[in-house]
């Protein structure tokens, strides 16, 4: 994680994380990003906001509509190497 991480990664976070690696979220530009998994809407409202905001996910296409959502390049490497980031097994972006 880069250094504007502000805490840990979460399990959900790191679950999200996955997902996009795995090319299955979409995310709807707008104030509050919208992140959708295998087409349905995220539980956690703030979790496209926060990954964005800790440079992990890539900001939305502008416009409307979903576009595919994109890691960052630290967030690649988060997926990749998580313990070189967190140091420890626990992770958590603001919140559990």
């Amino acid at each position: 994680m880069g250094a504007q991480t502000t805490g840990l990664l979460s399990r959900r976070d790191v679950a999200l994380l996955h997902a996009v690696a795995d090319r299955r979220c979409e995310i709807v530009h707008g104030s509050q990003p919208v992140l959708f998994v295998d087409g349905w809407l995220c539980c956690d409202a703030d979790a496209g906001r926060r990954l964005i905001s800790v440079g992990l996910l890539a900001e939305p296409g502008p416009g409307t509509g979903r576009w595919p959502a994109r890691l960052t390049e630290a967030g690649e490497v988060e997926v990749v190497h998580p313990a070189v980031h967190a140091g420890h097994a626990g992770h958590a972006v603001g919140r559990n």
